[in-house]
C-alpha cells in the first residue's frame, strides 16, 4: 500500500473504499475515520490491526479500547478533530472507549490537495 508524504515527512496511508470493505471492524472504522472533513488519512507507522495478509494501518481494535492515529488537515484545532473522529467511530466502538493521536498534519500546499484526493476516492 502505498503512502502520501505529509508535512512532517510522514505517509497518509491509503484508506480502505466501500468497495473494499471486508466487513472487519478495523476497515469500518478506518472508513469513517477517513470520512472526517477535517481528516487527511490514516497515519502510517506502527499503529494497525494486523489481518492475514494484510493491515489496516493507523487503526487498532483492542478488547477494552479503540485506538486512531490520524493526519490531521491543517486549520482547526486539534481537539476538534480529534472530537470529530471519536464521533464518527463511537457507532462501532461498541461502548469501547475512542483514543486518537495526531501523527501529522497535512498543510495547504505540501501536496495535501492530491493526498487529499486519493483518500476521498480511494485512488493513488
Amino acid at each position: 500500500m502505498a503512502g502520501n508524504a505529509g508535512a512532517a515527512g510522514g505517509t497518509v496511508a491509503e484508506p480502505v473504499t466501500a468497495a473494499g470493505d471486508t466487513g472487519e471492524p478495523a476497515d469500518r472504522i478506518a472508513a469513517a475515520v477517513t470520512g472526517c472533513p477535517d481528516v487527511a488519512g490514516l497515519a502510517r507507522g506502527p499503529l494497525a490491526t494486523y489481518l492475514a495478509g494484510r493491515t489496516v494501518p493507523g487503526v487498532a481494535v483492542r478488547d477494552d479500547a479503540i485506538e486512531v492515529a490520524v493526519v490531521a488537515r491543517y486549520g482547526r484545532p486539534l481537539a476538534e478533530i480529534a472530537e470529530q473522529v471519536r464521533a464518527a467511530v463511537a457507532p462501532l466502538a461498541g461502548g469501547r472507549p475512542v483514543d486518537v493521536r495526531v501523527d501529522d498534519i497535512s498543510m495547504p500546499g505540501d501536496g495535501g490537495t492530491a493526498a487529499d484526493r486519493a483518500v476521498r476516492t480511494g485512488e493513488g
